[in-house]
């Protein structure tokens, strides 16, 4: 699916949600929601179609009826949500005018049953979505081909013929006789007529059928299709003038058919007439849609949308006719017995302000005549197109019906128990619909299925992160209500390891520029991250780990932990959450002898977190973090300037060498010897982490105590040839291992490396060092100046 489809669709989701107070805006047929989403899904097809791009076909099937249901959802929903006009009701226009037109009273009953109005709407709508049939062309005269044969059969003196051969006559009727026939050419280009017309009524274009008939040269044709238009004489009516209006051209002022009824019975017996063909059948069954000519007009009906219109366009007919007995037909139609009302079955009682409170007694009954009778065609069989199990067929049958919570219900359960194939192209064209009907619905205010309508959302949020679409996650994760945060951290959280900051920052930006809460989100995307990476890295237990030089780089897991520090980083009210999650990162980080990418979390963290005071357990925890990573830096940096070596230097340089060295070394063992005395990293608090908080602590104390010694130790021990003094700080260092107030000696494992036998052999050494320089008192080092 292309990308700008996703683009598209969102920014018209967010003009509707900036428009959310103003109904008649999100329901404009033309700028509404549905009206932009409509041409949206066209706009798409019409690029596919161009571009002939193989394997689309499933695709552009999925965008049409996508499409044709936005315009669906266009016709019904201004009805349901929209206040409508106060129209006089029928018994009124009756005892007002007794003359009153036939099409005024049809009008005036529509308008009296809000589920006829929608019915007839709907109606329109499957006359705009019908496929088009240009028909076989105009006919260069009326049955040319029989014409030609029958003044053939003249010149040659056979007469007329019968039993088969060429029709004898030239009447309409001719071909429905009994062995008579019309010439080859002809039946064929009346098959095509006859088509054109059936998909001209079909796509209520009767003007254009007429048309059709005139340029064939069959008049009468064209009497019969007109025959279906309602009498209408304004100059007559009740309804208000239109002083702008055109002319009509009649003569008398007056349209439609005067004889309806009569041309009806007509139409009924040309359905019913087994002479005719089937397409001829079909046409007037569809001219005269009722009971009687249900079985004609079905027969013809391929596509879903067909039975539909069919069923429809029936139940229209016969409401109408039903209401304009219960009126007597008025002065220009009578229907007497046609629904086997007697008077007394209706009663005319107006009220003041015209509205009959008798008609409509049964509205009840025939409205779950007519919901049971559409329900049927759930699963009606069809011929061609997407068969009623179609989700779009569903939910075009179901918005009729005004059960869209059910619909919702229904694609929602599907979606969770895997009833769709989600590699299938078609699938994220649905997933899109059902996501902004969703959205469509709660803008308009109609309730939809809270449950239901986040699994829908969040489907397509998946759709959105497969299509690399990370910029609309957080305007349709805003909709997911109380789950919002959550739902937008998790695709926080699922961004690669190598996107870039500056884009992290600009992602938790858009939660805040979509009404989320932006501290929130920030928090649970920390945490999502630092459970995500945990999952997968193993706990810190077992024997201690060695620290090699250099350390191997961070994995992807390791890396993905170091980064979750970013999102509680950017805003200065997430800072305590840093301060804590930043202790969970480096104490694990530390247990594991990781000491680089330790190093590089303290690193990431912003200065102000160092003007945080509470709790203070976690501020003290920070702390030491810190005095750790001095420490180590400063270990470091003695090795440095050890490698660089003092021999063949001149003697300032070798003079400004050694005062660097000496510096460094100076401000080593103070740093140290101050971590060594302070406690560092005990804790007695078991509530700030739990008992794991203090297995790590022990362990990192373990690794870090020996090593700190050892490698003090070592550099002191070291720089004796140019420092000789500092093997008096050797020995001064054991006494501080030794002393029982800090009780470092418990520090050190029965593990190689670092027993407390490795650190006083040490020891030993610098011992025997000191007694080099002769003399034969052990101590003489100690006492020293």
């Amino acid at each position: 699916m292309s990308n700008t489809l996703y683009a598209s669709c969102a920014e018209v989701l967010s003009l509707a949600q900036s428009r959310k107070d103003d109904l008649a805006a999100l329901l404009d047929p033309e700028t509404g929601f549905a009206p932009k989403l409509r041409q949206i899904c066209h706009d798409r097809l019409e690029e596919l179609q161009e571009n002939s791009v193989p394997g689309t076909e499933m695709e552009m099937l999925a965008l049409k009826m996508e499409g044709d249901t936005w315009g669906l959802l266009q016709a019904v929903m201004p009805l349901r949500k929209m206040a409508t006009p106060t129209y006089p009701s029928p018994q009124f226009l009756i005892s007002t005018n007794p003359y009153t037109p036939t099409a005024t009273l049809a009008q005036s009953i529509m308008h009296s049953s809000p589920l006829l109005t929608e019915l007839v709407v709907v109606r329109e709508w499957l006359h705009e979505t019908a496929p088009l049939d240009l028909g076989p062309g105009p006919a260069t005269g009326y049955w040319k081909f029989t014409k030609y044969q029958l003044l053939q059969n003249a010149r040659m003196g056979k007469g007329k013929q019968r039993d088969g051969g060429v029709a004898g006559e030239m009447d309409p009727d001719t071909a429905t006789r009994e062995g008579s026939v019309l010439a080859a050419d002809d039946i064929g280009y009346d098959k095509a007529l006859v088509q054109a017309l059936y998909a001209c009524v079909r796509a209520g274009r009767l003007e254009d059928a007429i048309e059709l008939c005139r340029k064939a040269h069959q008049p009468w044709r064209a009497a019969s299709i007109r025959g279906s238009l309602l009498f209408q004489w304004k100059a007559i009516s009740n309804e208000p003038k239109d002083e702008d209006a055109m002319d009509d051209g009649e003569v008398d002022g007056w349209t439609g058919n005067l004889r309806r009824k009569l041309w009806k019975s007509t139409c009924i017996r040309a359905a019913l007439n087994p002479n005719l063909s089937k397409a001829e059948r079909a046409l007037y069954a569809a001219l005269a849609p009722c009971p009687q000519t249900s079985s004609a007009l079905k027969s013809s009906c391929r596509t879903w949308e067909d039975h539909l219109w069919a069923q429809i366009s029936i139940i229209c007919e016969e409401k109408e006719v039903t209401e304009m007995s219960r009126l007597k037909g008025g002065h220009w139609e009578q229907f007497e017995g046609h629904t086997g009302l007697g008077e007394d079955d209706v009663a005319m009682d107006d009220d003041e302000n015209g509205r009959d409170r008798g008609i409509g007694e049964d509205e009840e009954d025939w409205e779950q005549e007519v919901a049971d009778t559409l329900a049927s065609l759930a699963s009606i069989h069809v011929e061609e197109g997407a068969s009623a199990e179609n989700p779009y067929h569903i939910s075009q049958l179901q918005i009729i019906l005004g059960n869209t919570d059910e619909l919702l219900k229904e694609f929602a359960n599907g979606l969770r128990e895997g009833a769709y194939d989600k590699d299938s192209p078609e699938f994220p064209v649905m997933t899109r619909f059902f996501a902004h009907l969703c959205l469509f619905l709660q803008i308009i205010e109609i309730p939809t299925p809270a449950v239901e309508t986040q699994v829908i959302l969040e489907v397509y949020l998946g759709v959105l992160e497969a299509a690399g679409q990370r910029e609309l996650i957080a305007m349709y994760a805003g909709a997911l209500g109380d789950n919002a945060v959550l739902r937008y951290a998790m695709f926080l959280t699922s961004l690669d390891v190598s996107t870039d900051i500056s884009e992290r920052r600009l992602a938790l930006t858009r939660a805040r520029d979509h009404g989320l809460d932006m501290e929130r989100v920030a928090v649970a995307t920390a945490e999502r991250t630092i459970e995500k990476a945990f999952s997968t890295l193993p706990v810190p237990r077992g024997p201690l780990p060695s620290i090699p030089t250099p350390q191997p780089p961070a994995s992807t897991a390791e890396t993905f932990l170091i980064r979750s520090i970013e999102w509680t980083s950017f805003l200065s009210s997430t800072h305590p959450t840093l301060l804590e999650q930043a202790n969970v990162i480096v104490r694990f980080f530390l247990a594991h002898g990781r000491v680089e990418l330790a190093r590089q979390a303290l690193e990431m963290l912003p200065r102000e977190l160092a003007s945080i005071r509470e709790p203070e357990e976690r501020v003290t925890e920070y702390v030491q973090y810190r005095v750790w990573a001095r420490c180590w830096l400063g270990l470091e940096k003695i090795e440095e300037v050890e490698k660089t070596g003092a021999s063949g230097m001149a003697r300032e340089t070798l003079s400004e060498w050694l005062k660097e060295y000496k510096t460094l070394l100076d401000q080593s063992r103070e740093q140290i010897t101050k971590l060594l005395t302070t406690e560092w990293l005990v804790s007695d608090n078991t509530q700030e982490g739990g008992e794991r908080r203090q297995r790590d602590l022990i362990r990192i104390r373990q690794i870090f105590i020996p090593e700190f010694l050892l490698r003090l130790h070592g550099a002191l021990y070291r720089s004796r040839q140019h420092l000789p003094q500092n093997l008096k700080h050797c020995l001064a260092l054991a006494n501080i291992v030794a002393d029982s107030r800090y009780r470092l000696y418990s520090d050190f494992v029965n593990q190689d490396g670092r027993r407390l036998g490795d650190y006083l052999q040490a020891v030993r050494r610098a011992v025997l060092a000191g007694l080099e320089g002769g003399g034969s008192d052990p101590f003489w080092i100690v006492n020293s100046a």
